[in-house]
């Protein structure tokens, strides 16, 4: 028996199971359960965030028969034919049932298609009492197609439901948004996707460390599918335990070991062993831009801790490692790390059309090494400008951040 792909398997099939859109499954259930039903949705959103899924729930809450429970929250089955029933919910969900067609807009884009389309709409369903066209990435579609789905858009059969779903709405026509109700799917928040990981890997038996799902989701980006698919990479090393190391060898990140020792060699002010650091990681196959990115992120973490506190929910870290980080934390002010993130963010920029990024980098490295140094310069430059000499000591008048705005003015 062929292995399905985690995505799929625990991909959501009722309202219920929605996670992260949970608004917009609220208003479909309640639209069916009011008789409130139009004729034609369009769901915009990126990829994985259940636009599709949502589709074919909504259709199987359609056509589900009477007396099986409304709006998706049970498995659709009735008294009579449950097993019929669930063959029909099943076919929907895997995208073959003959009522509920679902049309891949980027292989199906001509006007012929779209006439094809039109022409047999008029034919009732052979079950349920809609027929229901569910076009994925519809924005795919030609111009011609589009105009020929027009008129059938605005005033389709009575039997007739469109239900659209693109990741770029704005190539939609505008004369096809208006003939929708239109639904904007978000990114699903990393906590959530957090949270479906650890019960996926519960149900697959599985152990992996707190961490490692907390970036698993993180580097998901807002889609389950791209967090589950990764999780999926990570089972099939067939470790016991996954880890955060195999995550960064699968994938080639920066050691989250190494990265810590640059910012603690940053922290001391040393730019003898934060150099020799970012050697090491440059050694194992990490871009400039991937060190940089990861040293923006972990910026932006201990900044976060230092503004909110080290307990903040802000930072997706959890014991030891959230530990280790308020530590770190404690030894930066905000206004510095802020000061160090837009110095990664001009260098990641500046480095990607140089033809010598490594200098650049290691320069950046320096530079915020001898933040503190440049700072005590810089007011002693400032308080002699203004003929004070009670600056000298440098050190407690004057913090990074007001040293990079003083080299500014």
């Amino acid at each position: 028996m062929s292995y399905t792909v985690l995505a799929r398997r625990y991909r959501s099939s009722t309202f219920d199971e929605v996670v992260g859109q949970e608004a917009i499954a609220k208003t479909l259930r309640n639209a069916i359960e009011t008789d409130r039903v139009a004729h034609a949705y369009l769901f915009c959103g990126t990829r994985g965030v259940g636009k599709t899924s949502m589709a074919r729930i909504f259709a199987k809450a359609l056509n589900a028969p009477k007396d099986s429970p409304k709006g998706g929250k049970g498995k659709g089955k009735s008294d009579k034919g449950g097993d019929e029933s669930a063959q029909v919910d099943a076919a929907i969900m895997a995208g073959r049932d003959l009522d509920v067609i679902e049309i891949d807009a980027a292989s199906n884009n001509s006007v012929d298609n779209a006439r094809e389309l039109i022409a047999n709409s008029i034919y009732r369903p052979m079950r349920g009492p809609y027929k229901i066209y569910i076009i994925d990435e519809v924005h795919m579609l030609s111009t011609a197609a589009f105009n020929a789905l027009l008129k059938t858009m605005e005033e389709p059969p009575e039997h007739v439901k469109f239900i659209l779903c693109t990741t770029e709405a704005h190539k939609v026509p505008a004369t096809i948004q208006s003939r929708c109700q239109r639904f904007d799917f978000r990114n699903i928040p990393s906590s959530l996707i957090a949270e479906h990981l650890r019960a996926v890997l519960k149900q697959e038996e599985s152990q992996a460390e707190p961490e490692l799902i907390a970036l698993v989701a993180r580097l998901g980006n807002g889609s389950m599918r791209d967090a589950l698919s990764l999780m999926d990479r990570l089972l099939a090393s067939g470790e016991k335990k996954l880890t955060v190391r195999l995550l960064e060898e699968l994938l080639g990140l920066p050691s989250r070991e190494l990265v810590g020792g640059v910012i603690d060699a940053l922290a001391d002010g040393e730019p003898g062993p934060a150099l020799e650091k970012t050697d090491e990681l440059l050694k194992r196959g990490i871009s400039v831009d991937q060190a940089i990115e990861a040293l923006m992120e972990r910026f932006r973490d201990l900044m976060v801790m230092a503004a909110c506190g080290a307990e903040t929910e802000l930072v997706d870290l959890s014991g030891a490692s959230r530990e280790e980080e308020a530590e770190r934390a404690r030894r930066f002010d905000a206004a510095g790390l802020v000061h160090m993130i837009a110095l990664c963010e001009n260098v990641q920029r500046s480095s990607k059309s140089s033809s010598s990024p490594r200098a650049l980098f290691d320069a950046l490295v320096v530079r915020m090494a001898l933040t503190e140094k440049l700072a005590d310069v810089t007011a002693v430059v400032m308080a002699g400008g203004s003929g004070g000499n009670g600056a000298s000591s440098g050190r407690g008048a004057i913090g990074p951040g007001e040293a990079a705005a003083g080299k500014k003015r």
